[in-house]
Order: structure tokens, then C-alpha cells, then sequence
């Protein structure tokens, strides 16, 4: 009696680097080799445009871009023996650049699919970039027929249809799906939709790690054609999973595997934001990063989330006080400094910030003290800790939030300035959250930094309150208008006053020229400042 036919998939989370199209084809190789060696792997499974990283963007116009990835296409199909791969590459046709993937076996190309769908939403430009493709891809693999897809074609009804009827009996679906909140349960709502309607398993390859402001979490998967998961490779780790699909009465079937647990909603936040710290720091080669330390929760969380991505030796924090400091924001400070074990230094602002007003003395007779005199205090902290980072050759973490940059209330050239802003995209209320979360883990960041009403400390008895609404209207309402694209009218019907409502939008209309100064920063919502918010600075719109 005859074995049954399985059909054994490595599918390779994979954290690649854009543009190093020679170290993502080692990388490629060395999986090869692991999956035919250690695993016994039929096909190695790579996310979507493996050879380039992703989003390539316009490294695609260069020609010596191209020369690479030609170069790394036949050093993929030379060295994938004993194993077959599924990797994906742009493909160059004359003028044309097509988002492609090929199987390549024993110095062969077997197969090559070019991408359908091209998203041009949100965080997506591809028609920017590719032609699409118009055909299903089917190919044979141990009597197993398999169909093809790249990521956004399992968004769409279609490409999964045309490969069933061109014989496919089980689906692949390569991607390069970047984070954002509650991700993976959407992805696998969507999968579950296809397996259902086409009536196939599938198996679904995540990229992994940080790319400018996107993060890819992983997460690869496994679905029956019930739409019931049956292995889910775990979220924001590197690794190769392996999957068998054995051939049955009633057609082709996953065998069952591990299925790590999916992450809540705060959890994967926060480990979005330290895989994306991580990856932008050492992917440019920093040696560490500086932070300016408060006493405050922004900044605390900050730290929190650096020393998680790089470990305490490569974190340097600096208190700079004022004659408006407090003593508990010194010495909250200082004891989270203790805790984490990090470079801690004191460098008070007083001589500088006074030297500053002793100059312009006469420029500002006759003028009351307003918020000019709060931001030279912040501007004296960035020459601080910008001499600390030159010096150094650590880069600089801002630590401002996503309701602070909505509305601007942050100084530009002071507490905006960095090279990185970790949670530029979390508002005050998710920054609270994920603090509370870090400190469910192990407490690092002192419990009164959570408890005292928020301040920026740059006059006598600030609070961010005399400012703005309390953080839980503010949020709400810039959530409604920033990521839902509601109307006035729409957010009143929220239950929030419509002057409140008329006064926030203001704000974020106001501030957009500052918005575009501030450095990348990690994505986790539906719509983050960068490049899935394009908001004009001068513009006549009135609500």
C-alpha cells in the first residue's frame, strides 16, 4: 500500500532590508538550505518582493538596482538544489516592472506569477511603480497543484477564483502586510472568506521587521478550506515554520501544527514599536540611542520601549531641569534610570535658558512672558541632547505622542526634534495603556509617572489640561476625524460639543506644518502621520 502523497512548505518569516538585494538572497539561500537539510522541506515559502525588501520604492527607477536583482535572481536559481523556492523580486520587461514571484527548482525557474492587484491606499503606492499582471499561476509540486498569490490578491475575490479554475487544489499567498491594530484578525478574516469561497486550504507567508515607519509583524498562517486555522507561526519573531499538506479522499488537507496564541490589541502595539525602534537603529548602524527623561510618562514609556529593543547598554537618558521642575519628576527619573540600568546623566538648563532671555531682553521689552519663554526651555534641551547624539553618534528618540503632534502641542526645533519618534502614533490614552501593560510584565516605570496629571513643566503649575481637553476627549474626537474622516456633524453625533469639536480640528489644521517635521515613527494605527496621511499646509478648506 502507497504512502500518502504530503506535500511539505517552510514558510519563511523572514527579516529582510531594503536594498541590500545581495544580503536578502543569502538569506534566501541559507533558508534553503535549512529547509532541505533540517526539515525536509519540499518548497521554501518567502514573503512578497524578497529580493528587494519592502517597500522598495523609487530604488526601482535605478539601473543599477536592476543589475543587482538580476544578479541575485540567478544566484537564487543556482543555489536553490534540494529544495525549491518561492521568492519573490521585481521583475524588469523592457520599460515595465512587475511585483513577480518565481519557483525556482534545481536551477530551474519553474513558475513566475506577477502580481494583480497593486494597492494604492493608505500606506500603499504600487501603481506608482508596477503593471499588473493578468493571469493565474498553477504549478505542480509533488503531484500537488498550487496556486499563487501575492499579498493583495487575497483581498480580492478574483485571483483566488482564476487559480482554482486553472486546476489550483491548495493556495500560497506571499505578503508584505504591515502592522496596524488588530491586523491579523483582519487577515485572517479575509483568508477565511477566500478559503470558503474557493473551497481550498491555504497557507499564508508574513515579512518580518521595521521599515522606516511600517512594521511587519509575521504572523504567517495556516487555514483549513473551513477557514479554520491550523497553524499560526508567532507574531513579531523571525523563524521558518514548517506546514504539511497531505492529499485525501476529499481533497488536499493541512495536517495540523502549532498555533501560537494571537497577541491583544495593547501587547502587539507595544511590540510593534520595540521591533521598529530595534530595526531602525541597527539597520543604519547606530551605536545606541539618547533620550531626554522627564519624570514624565511619555518619555518614561520611551525609555521603557529602547531598553526592550536594544538592551540598557546602548541607552543614554539625560534629566534636564528647570527652575520649573519638580523634585518628584528628578527623582521619578532617576529611579527608572536606576531600575533599567542605563546611562543617567543631570544636566540642568538654567544658565542656558537665562543666558537665552539675557539676549533677547531688549527684543522683548514690553511684552508679556507667553509661550515663547516654554519654548526656548525646549529648544535648550534639544542643543543638550543633540550635542550628546553628534558626539556620541547614538540618535536621538523623540518622545512626543500622537494627540501632542495632532494638535501641536510640542515645540518644533525642541521636543520635536530626533531622528526617531517610537510613539508618534500612539495617542496619550494608548501611551498610558501601554505603560500599564510594560509594567504588567515587570515594573520599570515608577507608578506616579502613570498617576500625576500630565505637564510639560515649562512654567509654574502647568498641566496639559489648561491647554487641551482631558486626553480621553481629545483622543476620541482625534481618532473620529484622523482615522474614521468624519465630519463635524458626525463627531457631534458622538456626543462630543461642537465647540470642543471645532476647536480640536483647528488645532490639527493649524499644526500640519509642523507635522511634516517631525521624524518617522513607528505606524500602529489605521492612519498615521507620514505616509498614509497626506494633509495640504496651505489649503482653504473650512469645516
Amino acid at each position: 500500500m502507497s504512502a500518502t502523497p504530503r506535500l511539505k512548505l517552510a514558510l519563511a518569516q523572514l527579516n529582510l532590508l531594503v536594498g541590500d538585494i545581495g544580503g536578502n538572497a543569502t538569506q534566501v539561500l541559507e533558508s534553503v538550505a535549512r529547509s532541505r537539510d533540517e526539515l525536509g522541506a519540499d518548497l521554501l515559502v518567502c514573503p512578497e518582493l524578497t529580493l528587494s525588501g519592502y517597500p522598495p520604492e523609487d530604488l526601482l527607477f535605478h539601473r543599477g538596482f536592476e543589475r543587482q536583482i538580476r544578479a541575485a535572481l540567478e544566484r537564487v536559481r543556482t543555489g536553490a538544489v534540494g529544495c525549491a523556492a518561492l521568492v519573490g523580486y521585481p521583475e524588469y520587461s523592457g520599460a515595465q516592472i512587475f511585483n513577480s514571484a518565481s519557483v525556482f527548482a534545481d536551477g530551474k525557474i519553474v513558475a513566475t506569477h506577477r502580481k494583480a492587484s497593486l494597492p494604492n491606499y493608505r500606506v500603499f503606492d504600487e501603481k506608482r511603480y508596477f503593471k499588473r499582471g493578468n493571469h493565474a499561476t498553477v504549478v505542480e509540486l509533488r503531484g500537488f497543484r498550487v496556486g499563487i498569490l501575492i499579498c493583495e490578491e487575497v483581498w480580492d475575490a478574483d485571483p483566488g477564483q482564476l487559480a482554482i479554475d486553472a486546476g489550483a487544489e491548495m493556495l500560497i499567498i506571499m505578503n508584505a502586510s504591515p502592522y496596524e491594530w488588530h491586523k491579523q484578525a483582519n487577515r485572517e478574516d479575509i483568508a477565511r472568506r477566500r478559503a470558503l469561497d474557493v473551497g481550498v486550504p491555504l497557507a499564508y507567508c508574513n515579512l518580518l521587521g521595521g521599515q522606516d515607519e511600517l512594521v511587519f509583524d509575521g504572523g504567517s498562517f495556516v487555514m483549513n478550506a473551513a477557514g479554520e486555522v491550523v497553524m499560526r507561526a508567532p507574531a513579531f519573531e523571525a523563524g521558518i515554520f514548517p506546514v504539511e499538506f497531505e492529499r485525501t479522499a476529499s481533497g488536499v488537507v493541512p495536517l495540523p501544527g502549532v498555533v501560537n496564541a494571537a497577541l491583544d490589541e495593547v501587547e502587539s502595539a507595544y511590540r510593534a514599536i520595540v521591533l521598529g525602534v530595534r530595526d531602525y537603529v541597527d539597520k543604519h548602524g547606530f551605536p545606541g540611542v539618547v533620550i531626554g527623561l522627564s519624570g514624565g510618562i511619555d518619555s518614561a514609556l520611551t525609555l521603557a520601549i529602547a531598553v526592550d529593543a536594544l538592551g540598557a547598554d546602548r541607552v543614554h537618558v539625560a534629566m534636564m531641569p528647570s527652575r520649573y521642575t519638580s523634585d518628584i519628576s528628578v527623582a521619578d527619573a532617576e529611579e527608572q534610570a536606576r531600575v533599567l540600568g542605563v546611562q543617567y546623566s543631570v544636566l540642568p538648563i538654567e544658565q542656558m535658558f537665562q543666558a537665552t532671555l539675557d539676549t533677547l531682553r531688549e527684543e522683548f521689552a514690553g511684552r508679556p512672558a507667553d509661550a515663547t519663554e516654554e519654548n526656548i526651555q525646549a529648544r535648550c534641551r534639544m542643543l543638550i541632547l543633540m550635542g550628546i547624539s553628534n558626539k556620541t553618534g547614538k540618535m536621538l528618540l523623540t518622545t512626543g505622542n500622537k494627540s501632542e503632534m495632532s494638535v501641536g502641542y510640542a515645540t518644533l526645533y525642541g521636543d520635536m526634534a530626533g531622528g526617531f519618534a517610537p510613539i508618534k502614533d500612539c495617542s496619550k490614552t494608548l501611551v498610558y495603556r501601554m505603560s500599564e501593560y510594560r509594567n504588567s510584565v515587570s515594573r520599570v516605570i515608577p507608578q506616579r509617572v502613570i498617576d500625576r496629571p500630565p505637564s510639560a513643566e515649562l512654567r509654574p503649575d502647568q498641566r496639559d489640561s489648561d491647554s487641551l481637553p482631558p486626553y480621553e476627549v481629545l483622543d476620541a474626537i482625534l481618532a473620529a476625524f484622523i482615522e474614521d474622516d468624519l465630519s463635524v456633524d458626525e463627531i457631534c453625533e458622538r456626543g462630543f460639543e461642537r465647540a470642543t469639536v471645532g476647536r480640536v480640528l483647528d488645532m490639527v489644521k493649524r499644526n500640519e506644518y509642523k507635522r511634516r517635521q517631525t521624524p518617522p515613527g513607528v505606524r500602529v494605527s489605521r492612519r498615521a502621520f507620514g505616509r498614509d496621511w497626506r494633509y495640504p499646509i496651505t489649503n482653504g478648506y473650512r469645516r
